[in-house]
């Protein structure tokens, strides 16, 4: 995805501007290239990007490149969609990857796309084009139908206008059948991606709620396309997302949950 930038006429727009250059697709760049997809002349990126340095917020490798800091990635870990949600969903996605043995993810909404936050995988599970902090458009996946199907109206809106991004014939561009599709998305709390990212690959995903019971993140499940019936993933999904949610719900719900982690773990353990 192309970095995202803010307005740089302040002196906080060009150090974000230099902070939004890099993205999964470009995580190590020349002072150059920073400058140019930051929008500033080089002198003034050679010079925000060494406080940067000096700060923690880049790093500078070997190689003469630059890469996100240690302690900008330590100040991320407070944010409460990041660690927070992956501390309260982990158990119940290793419980789900551990009966699925397939590719388990874990996402939120920000803005009109998607964000993985986590991913569990095995050796023999389908290969994906995701991977942790990388950005998505919301009607190709399964966690990503479910994320748009709880937007609020002007988020739906926005995307249902295009454009789509094709990934293969099986891509969802229709807004009339994605309408379709996002209300019996609401109605079974539950969406299926089947061949829409790759051809053999399929997901279904679940929503995740917060206390107030407002949708915060998705939790799904991919697998190789034509291996399992939905209806056999749809149960074990919405179970791992009523666990996370229960989590997130408060602190006696996060024991039980924590209990049911230590007893999920001993059952493993024991067979």
């Amino acid at each position: 995805m192309p970095a995202r930038r803010p307005a740089a006429a302040t002196a906080a727009g060009k150090v974000l501007g230099v902070i939004g250059a890099f993205t999964t697709d470009a995580d190590a760049l020349t002072l150059s290239a920073i400058a140019r997809r930051a929008g500033l002349a080089l002198s003034t990126a050679h010079r925000v990007v060494a406080e940067a340095v000096a700060w923690g917020a880049l790093e500078r490798g070997t190689d003469g490149r630059y890469r996100i800091g240690l302690r900008l990635y330590e100040v991320g870990a407070l944010a409460p969609r990041g660690v927070a949600l992956r501390d309260a969903a982990m158990p119940f996605m290793e419980d789900l990857y551990e009966v699925t043995h397939e590719v388990v993810q874990l996402a939120v909404r920000e803005g009109v796309e998607l964000v993985f936050i986590e991913r569990l995988a095995g050796r023999t599970s389908v290969g994906v084009h995701t991977r942790v902090g990388l950005r998505f458009p919301l009607p190709a996946s399964g966690a990503g139908l479910v994320l748009l199907a709880f937007a609020p109206n002007d988020v739906q809106e926005a995307v249902l206008a295009g454009p789509f991004e094709r990934f293969t014939d099986k891509t969802l561009t229709d807004p009339v059948r994605l309408r379709a599709i996002l209300a019996e998305a609401r109605r079974q709390e539950i969406a299926v991606s089947d061949g829409q990212v790759t051809l053999d690959s399929l997901s279904v995903g679940a929503p995740v709620r917060d206390a107030s019971g407002t949708v915060v993140a998705a939790v799904s499940v991919v697998v190789h396309a034509g291996s399992v019936d939905p209806a056999f993933l749809a149960p074990l999904v919405r179970t791992a997302a009523r666990g996370i949610s229960r989590s997130l719900a408060g602190p006696s719900a996060l024991r039980e949950a924590t209990a049911y982690q230590t007893s999920s773990r001993a059952r493993r353990e024991s067979s």
